[in-house]
């Protein structure tokens, strides 16, 4: 079923759009990425064999590799395309089509969620429904992992890089530049605990050259 948000139905044209360069382009990033895998590593050992989403999941290299520490897996991505590719290149993993601001997930089913990078197209609003849904299918004592960039050359935090082209095809979709603070303030104002908050600068050759933040936080035991 097609979204009803004209921006979520922005977002999944241009995810469906570019699904094959895209997963071309990124899905051996992790080698090149020592610091996210050491995250993913920390996630899914307090995940202490409790189900893991993958939200925002894309070709699903992330889900993957969380699978490959030992995690049971599920997958989560707005575009279909993008759930087509993951569940080819990863048959062994559960992979579902819904978005992140309405997750199919029950209340407190999940011991972790990592969102990589999958926050930012999303506007404030968004941004706030989704750490809402965040909060209600964690478990108590649930973590999740967030990452997002900070800043770039071109880009200071809060500043929108609206994307017309991408990968040689036409797409209409933002990307945001977040300061680490109001994504901080978003998690707590829906009572989820900071555990920890990482920055650092970009691996070369490897990824687009932004500043970018790793939060780790997790919902209260009560």
């Amino acid at each position: 079923m097609a979204s009803q948000d004209p921006r979520e139905e922005r977002v999944r044209q241009a995810y469906d759009t570019v699904a094959t360069e895209y997963a071309a382009a990124i899905r051996d990033e992790l080698a090149g990425k020592p610091l996210d895998r050491a995250l993913l590593a920390a996630v899914a050992e307090m995940a202490a064999g409790g189900t893991v989403a993958d939200i925002g999941c894309g070709p699903g290299h992330v889900a993957a590799h969380l699978a490959g520490l030992g995690a049971d897996v599920v997958g989560i991505d707005l575009s279909r395309s993008m759930v087509e590719i993951a569940r080819a290149d990863h048959p062994q993993v559960r992979f579902e089509v819904a978005s992140m601001t309405d997750l199919p997930q029950a209340d407190g089913s999940l011991a972790a969620a990592v969102l990589m990078y999958s926050i930012i197209h999303l506007g404030p609003a968004d941004r706030d429904r989704t750490i809402a849904e965040l909060r209600r299918v964690l478990q108590p004592g649930g973590i999740a992992l967030l990452a997002f960039h900070i800043r770039s050359e071109e880009f200071q935090p809060g500043d929108v890089n609206r994307l017309t082209t991408w990968f040689g095809h036409s797409v209409d979709v933002e990307g945001y530049f977040l300061e680490p603070e109001v994504v901080l303030d978003d998690l707590e104002r829906h009572g989820l605990d900071i555990v920890s908050v990482m920055t650092r600068m970009p691996h070369p050759q490897v990824e687009l050259p932004s500043e970018r933040a790793y939060v780790l936080a997790q919902r209260p035991v009560s």
